[in-house]
């Protein structure tokens, strides 16, 4: 049904939806991977399309940039859209020494410094949250079918763009943390909460510890190949179970505190 953030009509979104952050992102999807896609919502700007790829109905919705924006429309998919599956496809900021620019990264679980996901899970919370399991092993399915490299890892959801803590990044690497962006704590846990299914797929674009970056227009039309795992992994998926929900893996692992030392912590 339609809420104060998405107009779309009921039954507009297919049960899988591919979601970047960027609006202009999603209408690239729409029109150069979906066939005969139409948008179905363009509320402030955040565009949302319906297609197919292969016959099968897909969806692409944009989030904005971070958490709570992410949050309103990931919620709103699947509680009042009947949104099975979200798959995150984004950018994020290299902390792994030895990955390069445009790296495929499969985020097998993440970490953050918000306090978002203990806000919605409450007593469920956990440090450490985790993709859909078979939704996960069905991605490392598909690229292995594909012959394409990817990597997978722990990714640092950050409330914060410009990080004012000098020694986070060297605290990041010493973890062994892959990457930094802004969404994938909210699906993982907004999933938990639904009782959905979700995974983050990013590229990297930045590497924190190189100095090495792409251009606003390479980000924005120069991430085919992540597209184009997504689709087909999207696409599996739907044939795979589109009405099958399994509740995403947790963890006890320890979140990774501030010490004297410094380093993320919950604020």
């Amino acid at each position: 049904m339609p809420t104060p953030h998405i107009s779309a009509p009921d039954g507009a979104f297919a049960p899988t939806v591919l979601m970047p952050g960027d609006p202009l992102r999603a209408a690239y999807i729409a029109e150069h991977f979906l066939d005969d896609a139409e948008m179905v919502t363009n509320v402030r700007n955040c565009s949302g399309f319906t297609g197919s790829v292969d016959g099968v109905p897909i969806s692409v919705m944009a989030s904005g940039m971070g958490m709570p924006s992410a949050a309103i429309y990931i919620t709103e998919l699947y509680r009042f859209y009947d949104v099975q599956t979200i798959m995150r496809v984004g950018t994020a900021g290299v902390f792994a020494p030895s990955m390069d620019l445009r790296t495929i990264v499969v985020a097998d679980d993440c970490i953050t410094n918000s306090h978002m996901p203990e806000l919605i899970l409450g007593e469920g919370w956990s440090d450490r949250m985790k993709p859909t399991p078979a939704l996960f092993d069905l991605a490392r399915s598909v690229a292995s079918s594909r012959d394409l490299a990817i990597e997978t890892g722990t990714v640092f959801t950050s409330d914060i763009i410009y990080e004012p803590d000098q020694g986070l990044n060297q605290r990041m690497v010493d973890a062994g943390i892959a990457a930094v962006e802004m969404e994938t704590a909210a699906l993982y846990s907004l999933a938990v909460a639904e009782n959905r299914r979700a995974l983050s797929v990013v590229t990297t674009t930045d590497h924190l510890i190189r100095g090495e970056h792409l251009s606003s227009d390479e980000r924005q039309t120069t991430l085919d190949e992540m597209i184009e795992f997504a689709l087909a992994v999207a696409a599996a998926a739907c044939l795979w179970a589109p009405k099958v929900v399994s509740t995403p893996r947790a963890s006890s692992s320890m979140y990774l505190k501030s010490s004297p030392g410094g380093g993320p912590s919950r604020r």
